[in-house]
């Protein structure tokens, strides 16, 4: 079988659920924050002390085939329409939408049609960002780009920067022509020494973009490691922290925590995961990685893990699958309440059946 990226990773489901066994968890309680969401991604939480939540939306049947270039087969063709949003989750778990109508495609039929469209979500300044992975041509929106949105109170959006133009025409090391996105179809976005940088996994790329538009490669990545897959983002307060998923079929152990420094270099510092999607530092500073699916070599419900780096090749099980709520999920924040947050049912189930979860972490 040949070894594929981001969309199959994400993209392909068991028929058949199954429950991961794992060593017992430290988590205090894991409750359900929020339901109703189609595809949650990445979430942050704003000044306001809200909990902003992308979404990847639910797709759509618009196709460009015979318009550009496509996705090749057998993740594409994608189809696409404008069903993406960005959502506000109040401390009570009330879901308001922020923005919507955003741009949303999904993998071909025989992928599960299934969705991606805002990638993730932060906060510069005060302002609430927004980068794409469902638009452009190559996934069925013509007259789209993948990018950066700045996104006003009133749910109106600004594109600063062109993210589809900027990977046309900066191509990287070492893309895969057999998994190739035209458009890009990035994942994680933080911001961080006054701009905000984004991951874009399939063509394997760390990338700066300034308030004002300006886009910067921090790091190929895939000049260093070949095709990894790199998914997940944070911010040491100096350097950044990048995981990867790998390709699949998924093997576990064999997902990284690579550091970048802001003048790009890289260095592998913790190793032995296993399909990574999230990273995040609590309030002392302590790394924890989210693990999509462990013990299975595709994509499965309820075998997710959390884990704490409490140093090197010392990880330690915060949650886990046995909770019977941790399933597929793509994202995690802390709060300003010191609990976990995490984007749960993040693809696999339609639209709606997305939640946010909340988990009290152990001191």
């Amino acid at each position: 079988m040949k070894s594929v990226s981001r969309a199959a990773r994400f993209f392909l489901l068991p028929g058949v659920l199954a429950l991961a066994l794992a060593p017992s968890v430290l988590a205090q309680t894991i409750t359900v924050f929020a339901t109703g969401l189609n595809n949650p991604r990445g979430l942050k939480f704003g000044p306001d002390g809200n909990l902003y939540v992308a979404e990847g939306g639910a797709g759509g049947t618009l196709s460009t085939v015979g318009t550009c270039t496509q996705v090749p087969s057998p993740v594409g063709p994608y189809t696409g329409g404008y069903t993406g949003r960005i959502s506000k989750v109040a401390s009570d778990g009330t879901v308001t939408t922020v923005s919507d109508n955003l741009p949303s495609s999904q993998t071909s039929v025989s992928q599960g049609s299934l969705v991606s469209g805002v990638g993730d979500v932060a906060f510069l300044g005060g302002r609430l960002y927004a980068v794409l992975a469902g638009a452009g041509c190559s996934h069925g929106l013509v007259g789209t780009d993948n990018g950066v949105l700045r996104v006003r109170p009133d749910g109106k959006r600004v594109g600063i920067a062109n993210l589809s133009a900027f990977v046309k025409s900066h191509p990287v090391a070492n893309p895969n022509p057999d998994d190739f996105e035209p458009d890009g179809t990035w994942y994680s976005m933080i911001g961080a020494h006054g701009s905000l940088f984004t991951i874009e996994p399939n063509h394997g790329e760390l990338d700066e973009i300034t308030p004002a538009g300006a886009v910067h490669r921090v790091a190929d990545i895939s000049n260093v490691q070949g095709h990894i897959v790199p998914t997940a983002l944070a911010f040491d307060g100096h350097n950044f922290l990048v995981g990867n998923l790998d390709t699949f079929p998924i093997k576990d152990g064999s997902s990284k925590i690579m550091q970048i420094t802001p003048d790009g270099a890289i260095t592998t510092v913790y190793m032995g995961f296993s399909d990574i999607v999230g990273l995040a530092f609590d309030s002392k500073h302590r790394l924890y990685v989210l693990e999509n699916t462990t013990g299975n070599p595709f994509p499965t419900p309820f075998t997710a893990q959390i884990l704490r780096v409490d140093g090197k090749n010392n990880y330690t099980v915060i949650a886990d699958g046995t909770t019977m709520q941790l399933a597929l999920p793509t994202a995690m924040t802390f709060g300003p309440d010191g609990n976990l947050y995490v984007s749960n049912w993040g693809f696999g189930l339609p639209a709606g059946g997305g939640q946010i979860l909340r988990i009290t972490v152990p001191d």
